[in-house]
């Protein structure tokens, strides 16, 4: 086990580069089931769930492997199993995402309950009706035994607008036989990045970007080659990072239309950016305030379904918020225990009501001091970081295994913007 200790107090500065988009790389490594042929992914980025995926490919016969320091080649022409492995399977929610290409090329899949972080129930329910409503016949022993005697395209409509039953449903329509069109479908970034990579290969997928998508399956996908879009919520959390150290760091390789509803929102905080063609400048020195609404009432921020804020960022939002000057209400509609977290920005000094399971109330500008502190899941722990990087003292944060989940080499990075971060051994 390791942890992180991180001295704070520090401006940061600098340039940093995005790295490649989490939730983007794990739904097309999971899509290359699908290509005859052999695919080569760039801007992969190299952390812990996308490593998963990588052996979960290779254990269904796959050859897949790091061909560079973030590309991925994989041959999946020699994939012969359905089974999942149980323990590789139980490490990341993302491996769920293998039964749609498993069923539309073999008809059939065993996937265990996947893992992923403890931020609330996350269901299935979707993924499920989507298969059953292309033909799909489903038991589930331990393990959710899929099999169907051929998909076929049918109209349905998502009983939410789930991002990973959405990549789902997509991957297994490409190859079924006829029309598939999906209502309530999400379209984050990710998703068009997956769907792109699907046409690129043979696909036929209209509505892109949009809640309806209409796929017409194909007999075969080919390969070829696809570059990863950038992380838009790695972008943020350096955003705020800067912001609430007063440094002056820039971020490389941003896709802008992927921050259409932060931009906003970190407006909201006080809390300017200055976005490129290609670039996000966080300028030095910045006061933060809330920006109160209309007749100096309470703002709040709060996540939902593309285009809206992103439920990822709510974590990094809250503790940007324990910086500025003013209350704000933040409002996490999707997951009952994911800001369960802020106790621990408590401990540290910050004024935060917990509300209930979805709500808290932020007051600042709060002086943050060191703590000892323990990651719960991916987005607490970079939020953690960064409550860290602006306290006063040394803090350190175990359970770092979470945090490098999502963030590539964060504690490299962060030292090359200055910061005083060190990987120790517990």
């Amino acid at each position: 086990m390791q942890s992180f200790v991180i001295e704070g107090g520090r401006p940061l500065s600098g340039t940093v580069r995005a790295a490649g988009n989490k939730n983007g790389a794990l739904p097309i490594l999971a899509a290359t089931v699908l290509a005859s042929e052999p695919v080569v992914l760039s801007n992969v980025p190299r952390i812990r769930d996308v490593e998963t995926m990588v052996e979960l490919l290779a254990d269904l016969g796959a050859s897949a492997e790091w061909t560079g320091a973030n590309e991925v080649t994989v041959d999946a022409s020699s994939v012969s199993k359905t089974e999942l492995d149980p323990v590789l399977g139980r490490e990341i929610r993302a491996s769920f995402l293998l039964a749609g290409p498993l069923l539309a090329r073999f008809g059939r899949a065993t996937v265990p309950p996947p893992g992923g972080d403890v931020i609330g129930r996350r269901r299935l329910d979707t993924h499920i009706h989507a298969f059953m409503e292309l033909g799909v016949e489903f038991e589930l022993n331990g393990a959710y035994d899929l099999r169907t005697d051929g998909l076929r395209g049918k109209r349905m409509f998502l009983d939410e607008a789930s991002v990973m039953a959405t990549e789902n449903a997509v991957m297994a329509a490409v190859l079924a036989d006829g029309d598939t069109i999906v209502g309530h479908a999400a379209c984050e970034p990710h998703i068009q990045d997956l769907c792109h990579f699907l046409v690129s290969l043979g696909a036929r997928i209209d509505g892109i970007g949009s809640n309806i998508l209409r796929i017409t399956g194909v007999d075969r996908l080919g390969g070829g080659s696809h570059r990863i879009r950038p992380e838009h919520v790695e972008v943020a959390s350096f955003a705020a990072l800067a912001a609430t150290t007063g440094g002056d760091v820039t971020i490389e390789d941003v896709e802008p239309d992927d921050l259409i509803s932060i931009v906003p929102a970190f407006r909201k905080l006080g809390i300017a950016l200055e976005v490129g063609d290609t670039t996000v400048r966080v300028p030095p020195g910045q006061e933060l305030h809330v920006v109160d609404d209309l007749g100096d009432q309470i703002p709040k921020i709060e996540s939902g379904i593309w285009p809206a804020f992103p439920a990822d960022l709510t974590s990094i939002a809250v503790v940007a918020a324990t910086q500025a000057r003013g209350t704000v209400l933040v409002f996490e509609k999707m997951f009952e225990s994911r800001l369960f977290f802020v106790d621990k920005l408590v401990s540290m000094g910050a004024r935060i009501i917990l509300c209930d399971p979805h709500r808290v109330v932020v007051t600042g500008p709060a002086r943050l001091y060191g703590q000892r502190l323990e990651s719960p899941d991916i987005r607490a722990g970079m939020a953690m970081v960064i409550a860290a990087l602006c306290a006063e003292g040394e803090s350190s944060i175990g359970n770092i295994g979470q945090i490098d989940r999502g963030y590539e080499r964060i504690d490299e990075r962060l030292r090359g913007l200055g910061a005083g971060i060190e990987r120790a051994d517990l």
